[in-house]
């Protein structure tokens, strides 16, 4: 959607993505509280290898996402919003797909 308003309406990509961010951040953590919600849920000790592996690999896809997610809202540099939206994205798809590997296991 950027590309396209970027050519249209360029002034307000800006607008856009700050009203984005007071939607998205606030969900990104309300994502990770009921993350570590569901964890306290569930006896990790007893679970398979599998699932506890899958848990670590969520939890580290999750970070990476907010960490990435992070350099995209604060860079100023056309690299810096490149490869942070650009991997803030990928790695919450892959946060996505795993979290339905855990489900699979759970």
């Amino acid at each position: 959607i950027v590309p396209a308003v970027r050519r249209s309406h360029p002034a307000a990509t800006r607008t856009i993505a700050q009203a984005f961010a007071r939607v998205a951040w606030p969900a990104f953590v309300v994502a990770v509280l009921t993350g570590v919600w569901n964890l306290m849920a569930v006896d990790i000790t007893a679970a398979s290898g599998a699932y506890q592996v899958t848990v670590l690999l969520k939890i580290a896809v999750a970070l990476a996402s907010g960490v990435f997610a992070g350099i995209h809202a604060v860079g100023r540099t056309k690299v810096a919003l490149a490869v942070g939206g650009a991997l803030g994205a990928l790695f919450a798809v892959v946060a996505m797909f795993v979290g339905v590997l855990l489900h699979a296991h759970g």
